[in-house]
Parts: structure tokens; C-alpha cells; sequence
């Protein structure tokens, strides 16, 4: 079976990318400073809006707002995934997780794959803003999305967008 993706020029898109073997990595301060930098040099390189962002220890959700005429968020993510993985296996951090990734598939960071859904609607939109910004609390990790410092939740509530409970 072929996966195929829905391009869209400009488009809105939520995603989820999950480390390998479920890697609880991503929250580890050397890895939250390296998926940063990634971000913003591919930003910089290939720009589009990060409208929302939560960043759990194995896996991340966001939303993106591509450019008018541009579709090509698979680039993107290949080269935030590379930079990311070249920062972390230079840094050691890779040694630092012990036997968890002494497996099978030692250099392996990400998992392949990645899950997007173009966004339909404002509903649709509102919808999964939402649900980044609980979804630390949906894993147990927090009660509060106001608890969990790796998300944009912080930013919807400085400028108003949401409140703070």
C-alpha cells in the first residue's frame, strides 16, 4: 500500500513526530536546544509559521502555516529531523540514554514516519490547538497545561488568546 499526503499550496497543517522506539529524549535540555535550533534554521531556510507547538520527552505535536504557493512540508521536516540528529549523535546525548538505545537501531532517532492532517476549518484548527496544549496533561506529565514549559501554550496566554486556565 502507497501512503499518500495531502499537498496543499499555503496550507495549514497539524503533525505529529515521534522519536524511535519512543526515545524519551526530546525534553532533555541539550535535545530541547538542539529541536530549537533545527526549527529555527529550517524556518530561516524554508520558512512557514509555527502556529502551535508542544514538545513531549518522545514525541511532538505542531502546527504549521505554510507560505502562499509553497506545499513542501516534507523537506521541512527531513531537514529538522536531519540537523536535530546530527546535533544530538555529535553531543553524546546518545550515549547518555544507556541500553534504551543501544538497540537494533542505534542511530536511529525518529521514527520514519510522521503523521499530518491538513486542516480544514477554523473548527478544525481551534480543535487541535486545543488539543496540543492538553496533551501533556492527557499523558499524565502535568495537570495543567500551564505546568508544562515545552509547549506555545505560554504564548497563547501572553497574548491573550487563551486564558491562563
Amino acid at each position: 500500500m502507497r501512503y499518500r499526503r495531502y499537498f496543499v499550496p499555503g496550507g495549514c497543517y497539524f503533525f505529529t513526530v515521534v522519536t524511535e522506539n519512543r526515545q524519551k529524549i526530546l525534553t532533555l535540555p541539550s535535545s530541547y536546544a538542539f529541536l530549537q535550533e533545527a526549527f529555527d534554521k529550517v524556518k530561516q531556510d524554508r520558512p512557514f509559521v509555527l502556529e502551535a507547538l508542544v514538545i513531549l520527552p518522545d514525541h511532538l505535536h505542531c502546527i504549521w502555516k505554510l507560505p502562499p504557493g509553497d506545499f513542501d512540508f516534507s523537506t521541512r521536516w527531513r531537514l529538522i529531523k536531519t540537523r536535530f540528529t546530527k546535533q544530538y549523535r555529535s553531543s553524546g546525548s546518545s550515549e547518555s540514554q544507556g541500553k534504551q538505545f543501544q538497540k537494533k537501531n542505534q542511530n536511529k532517532v525518529w521514527q520514519n514516519r510522521y503523521w499530518e492532517h491538513f486542516l480544514r476549518d477554523e473548527d478544525d484548527y481551534r480543535n487541535h490547538i486545543d488539543y496540543i496544549h492538553f496533551n501533556p496533561v492527557k499523558h499524565g506529565y502535568v495537570q495543567s497545561p500551564t505546568e508544562w514549559p515545552f509547549s506555545s501554550f505560554h504564548n497563547y496566554v501572553k497574548s491573550g488568546l487563551l486564558p491562563k486556565n
